[in-house]
């Protein structure tokens, strides 16, 4: 039998590398970490990490263990979390979003929600999927709003993440432009003719995704400024510093000094759905508030 203490082990010393370090987080000694993790490779009768002076790797053994023990840690966490809940008056629902979904899918999902569900007590949690899909795997969010750009998904459906997807919509970026600038009554555009502007780039992560489609259309773009809002990449925009390619659900309310037109497909586009956690016992609430928000996406589309 595994023990899983020694599991807990390994885990730290997978997150930070090294024995050492594991044993600073898990108030140990590194002789002590040392000794769990050779007493669970004899139980398992192989390596579960490679030892070298520059720290320890896993082994493929070993990592198996690890996905093991992030989901025994996740399921542990769930349990403490319902057992919380059961001394509590009002139950309780953890959600993560990020923040454009936050504004224009969330207020409308949650409005439903809470009409059916008036005793929940709701914590609502910001941040980016690679901050809120750990939350949900690790149980302390019990879903996440998320998106990914195109095909670069976080997880495949029944993979080993712990995790489900439910696609809610695709939310093309189109270009936005000054109100006065010489393209901004175009229908649509190709990328290429856009070839010579300076880019203003409303998410970090576009700045990956504006080069790759530009590198297909022949340039390299110009980036005048660079923040993690596209309401201020908005702004900027609408200043004069370059243009930008901005979400359709980020660009409401409409700006009137500001002109939005589609690019041409096949263009970009981020596509947003719910992450839950693949439970043995699923948590009911966070199964209406997904099926709010599967109904608002539809309102939205």
């Amino acid at each position: 039998m595994i023990d899983v203490q020694r599991l807990r082990i390994l885990r730290e010393v997978a997150r930070h590398g090294s024995f050492n370090r594991a044993a600073t987080a898990l108030l140990l000694t590194p002789s002590a970490v040392s000794q769990q993790i050779a007493a669970l490779e004899r139980t398992l009768g192989t390596a579960v990490v490679e030892r070298s002076t520059r720290g320890v790797t896993l082994t493929e053994p070993g990592r198996l263990l690890v996905e093991a023990a992030e989901a025994i840690n996740a399921e542990l966490h769930h349990a403490q979390e319902q057992i919380d809940r059961l001394a509590l008056a009002r139950p309780r629902l953890t959600v993560a979003t990020f923040t454009s979904g936050g504004r224009q899918l969330l207020p409308a999902a949650l409005s439903r929600f809470v009409a059916e569900h008036p005793e929940v007590e709701l914590t609502v949690l910001e941040g980016e999927p690679e901050q809120t899909l750990p939350m949900v795997r690790e149980g302390r969010a019990d879903l996440a709003l998320a998106y990914h750009f195109d095909l670069s998904r976080p997880f495949r459906p029944g993979d080993r993440s712990g995790l489900d997807w439910t696609p809610l919509l695709v939310d093309p970026l189109s270009v936005v432009l000054p109100r006065d600038h010489r393209l901004a009554d175009r229908a649509g555009l190709e990328l290429a003719e856009l070839m010579s502007e300076r880019w203003v780039l409303g998410c970090l992560k576009t700045r990956a995704l504006l080069a790759g489609y530009a590198e297909r259309a022949g340039f390299e773009p110009a980036v005048a400024a660079a923040t993690t809002d596209y309401f201020f990449a908005q702004a900027l925009v609408g200043a004069g510093v370059g243009v930008s390619l901005i979400p359709g659900i980020a660009l409401v309310p409409p700006t009137p000094e500001l002109a939005v037109v589609p690019l041409d497909p096949p263009g970009p586009a981020r596509h947003i759905g719910v992450a839950t956690a693949r439970r043995a016992r699923p948590q009911p609430l966070a199964g209406a508030l997904l099926a709010a928000l599967v109904r608002s996406a539809a309102a939205a589309r």
